[in-house]
């Protein structure tokens, strides 16, 4: 599927000819400065897959054993009390079983558990790093909890500190997002706090929360959640989501007045016409995962059904009541949602203080969300959320 969707010739693609597995790869050669992945590690499964590319349970089975092998690296350096050696593999150990996850649908029982691990590997990481400190949260809302992880900022003398709320998108969830600059923010003196809302992470998977419009209920239940604890600022509070995050940061700051700084880290504008064209091409059509993942997401079995459930995925009547500082980023030669997209969400921004981020081929960053020059668009990020917040 997807195999000729994008420009091969102005990036690096791993797999030539195959939109998803490349993108796939820069995200995770990406997350390396974060991390989140080691470069040899990332080529030795990817030479294994040379052969089998496009076969998803082949990259699934590929990825859960690159995590188990890191695992069980942490867990024989956790016994010999070497805390940080088994903190960075099981850091890496969660991002790889999460890639395995990624293409897998549906998501079956092997899917759930490499997940499951993934979440312990993570905890583990949080446990015994040296830092930054992140704490295990809920979000109470009056449907349940969010799961959500509160992670300090640093470099700070300050009683109160701001914060970023942070969200993923169709297919990411809040792990990710600590690969994606967090520890940058942390180091600035912000600290965050990364979410699973509706449609993603543990959320979707083990508490029945599929995609909705409405996600500004999680947005919200960040605000509520910050507003209980004394070592944050609520007058510096910022939202930032990426991918379909386009669609959730702008709808959370126009819903919810107390955020002061927004950040759309990819455009969307009008989901569901976005997904009306994929299916009508879904050979052809760039997608970040396979098709079926929205079926999965939105609890139901067929397009015809998934495409009435995401009807009100749409921004038009949303982004003008956003008030706050506002930032889109997006790659000019983004092949999932086109500049044109992008050029109607800022245009229909309503605040007075908003800049469009255009990323080109010539300086990197041209991809969808970045995915080709990650540490670019997390300075450009982390650099305006300091001019705005700070």
């Amino acid at each position: 599927m997807n195999a000729t969707a994008g420009n091969p010739t102005n990036h690096f693609t791993y797999y030539p000819g195959n939109y998803r597995w490349s993108a796939e790869m820069l995200v995770i050669l990406g997350t390396a400065p974060f991390g989140g992945a080691e470069i040899s590690e990332v080529d030795r499964i990817g030479r294994k897959l040379r052969d089998q590319v496009g076969d998803d349970d082949a990259w699934f089975q590929a990825w859960r054993e690159g995590a188990d092998l890191l695992r069980a690296r942490a867990a024989t350096a956790e016994a010999k009390r070497h805390p940080l050696t088994a903190a960075s593999n099981y850091l890496r150990a969660c991002f790889y079983s999460q890639c395995a996850d990624h293409f897998r649908q549906p998501k079956d029982e092997q899917a759930l558990a490499v997940f499951r691990q993934s979440l312990d590997s993570f905890r583990k990481f949080a446990a015994l790093t040296d830092r930054p400190r992140i704490e295990i949260v809920e979000l109470p809302f009056k449907e349940g909890a969010f799961p959500a992880y509160f992670v300090h900022a640093e470099n700070s003398r300050e009683k109160r500190n701001p914060c970023v709320v942070r969200f993923g998108g169709f297919d990411t969830q809040k792990e990710m997002q600590y690969l994606r600059g967090t520890t940058d923010l942390v180091r600035r003196g912000f600290s965050c706090l990364l979410v699973d809302g509706p449609g993603q992470g543990e959320a979707i998977r083990f508490r029945g929360m599929h995609l909705r419009p409405d996600f500004d209920v999680a947005g919200s239940a960040a605000l509520d959640y910050l507003a209980t604890r004394p070592d944050i600022d609520m007058n510096r509070v910022g939202i930032m989501a990426m991918s379909l995050g386009g669609y959730y940061a702008p709808r959370c700051a126009a819903m919810d007045k107390r955020y002061n700084a927004c950040i759309a880290w990819g455009a969307i504008w009008d989901y569901h016409a976005t997904w009306v064209r994929r299916i009508e091409r879904l050979k052809q059509a760039a997608l970040p995962v396979p098709a079926d993942h929205l079926l999965w997401a939105c609890g139901v079995k067929t397009f015809d059904e998934a495409l009435k459930k995401i009807e009100g995925f749409q921004l038009d009547g949303v982004a003008q009541k956003v008030e706050c500082p506002f930032l889109l980023m997006h790659g000019a030669e983004d092949a999932q949602v086109s500049m044109a997209e992008a050029q109607q969400l800022f245009d229909a921004i309503g605040s007075k203080d908003k800049t469009f981020r255009v990323f080109t081929a010539e300086e990197g960053g041209a991809q969808h969300c970045q995915r080709d020059y990650l540490t670019l668009a997390c300075d450009v990020s982390a650099d305006w959320l300091e001019e705005k917040l700070k």
